[in-house]
């Protein structure tokens, strides 16, 4: 396991401060506190080629993988330009449509999705169920080689500005299957599709990407729309939820060290009583210890998408990546804060806006709790907790 970075690495995670020449924090601060989509930037990075970073070549992508997926995030995040749109497209759906999608979503939805021309959202959420997938109960019904989708997801992120929308569903109901992770399917879901109907979750949070709940009134599907096996959806959908938390354990790393440095450059130029405030042990000490948590977090994060990349078990570093990267986002942005002092809080250091964000990855899209239960059962081998 070499966590050196080749050079083509190396590029792929210092784009972010190429990208942050035209788009920079600024223009993130500004669209999320509007909520509104930054289509130019996302349009700049679709042109660039990073979209497809988990795509093959033959299919319009670049043929890599987790690694640089994080690579990725934890660069862009380097300068204080988070995209969730980034999370629940490139990194969940297009890889899933890349290996387990028909002829028509591999030569059709994927080159047009890694040039940027479509976007893909992701649902599994559903207010009834919410960390209990089993729970759900948005049903795909089978009708001869049709399906007829019904239910509602929520907390879907970017689905306004989204095309296709990656669906977990039941295509066999809970109480008929012989295992409680039997009977799901996963659907390709064209969002202009008659029966859909959207409405906007208002959250309290600046971001460029809204949420949304999504509801299902007998949507017809066909064969095509069927990605994977019906019925065994759930054994790849661990194809997209270490990945999930991999990304974003990067983009929690991300913001850690964006906030850092604007810590790090305030507390030495800041002088009080006669000489810089970064000096003082109280100012220094709570961003070093940060600092040191980040980047053991980012080591977690690169263990776990290498073991990913390589077909290993990646459940264990994914969780851990995610709960360390998580607190140790939260704990940096908020050293950051304290040593700038009431300076801090004003719209010109754009430092407080990226409090919330870090804060909600503790609790989303997994909280902290049961990252924290797989380890203690899976890992460590303490009894069910839940």
């Amino acid at each position: 396991m070499n966590f050196n970075l080749n050079d083509e690495q190396r590029q792929i995670y210092e784009y972010g401060g190429q990208l942050a020449q035209s788009y920079d924090n600024v223009y993130w601060r500004d669209h999320a506190k509007r909520g509104a989509f930054p289509s130019e930037m996302f349009d700049k990075i679709a042109k660039d080629g990073f979209l497809g970073i988990m795509i093959p070549e033959e299919y319009g992508g670049s043929g890599l993988g987790m690694t640089e997926m994080a690579l990725f995030m934890e660069g862009t995040g380097n300068h204080g330009i988070p995209l969730l749109s980034i999370v629940i497209g490139p990194c969940m759906s297009l890889p899933q449509l890349a290996r387990n999608g028909s002829d028509f979503h591999k030569n059709e939805l994927l080159p047009a999705a890694c040039r940027g021309d479509i976007k893909f959202c992701f649902a599994i959420t559903e207010a009834g169920a919410g960390s209990n997938s089993m729970k759900m109960t948005t049903m795909a019904k089978q009708k001869g080689n049709r399906f007829s989708l019904s239910g509602e997801k929520t907390f879907i992120t970017a689905a306004d500005v989204s095309d296709y929308c990656l669906v977990v569903a039941r295509t066999s109901a809970l109480d008929k299957v012989a295992k409680k992770t039997d009977g799901f399917t996963l659907f390709a879901v064209d969002l202009k599709k008659k029966g859909i109907e959207m409405q906007r979750v208002r959250i309290s949070i600046p971001l460029t990407e809204e949420q949304w709940t999504l509801y299902f009134d007998d949507v017809d599907l066909g064969p095509e729309d069927v990605v994977g096996e019906i019925d065994n959806g759930f054994s790849i959908l661990f194809d997209t939820l270490n990945p999930e938390r991999i990304i974003l354990a990067a983009l929690c790393c991300g913001i850690g060290r964006f906030a850092l440095n604007r810590g790090v450059e305030y507390a030495s130029e800041r002088n009080v009583f006669g000489q810089p405030i970064g000096a003082h042990q109280g100012v220094q000490h709570p961003m070093a210890k940060a600092y040191t948590n980040i980047e053991m977090a980012s080591l977690m994060c690169r263990r776990a998408a290498w073991e990913f990349d390589n077909g290993l078990p990646s459940g264990e570093s994914s969780n851990m990546a995610k709960y360390a990267a998580a607190e140790a986002g939260i704990e940096a942005v908020d050293a950051a804060l304290q040593a700038h002092g009431g300076s801090g809080f004003t719209e010109d250091t754009g430092l407080y806006e990226m409090y919330p964000m870090v804060r909600l990855l503790r609790t989303a899209p997994v909280n902290r709790e049961l990252c924290l239960s797989y380890i203690g059962q899976k890992v460590m081998g303490m009894p069910r907790s839940y």
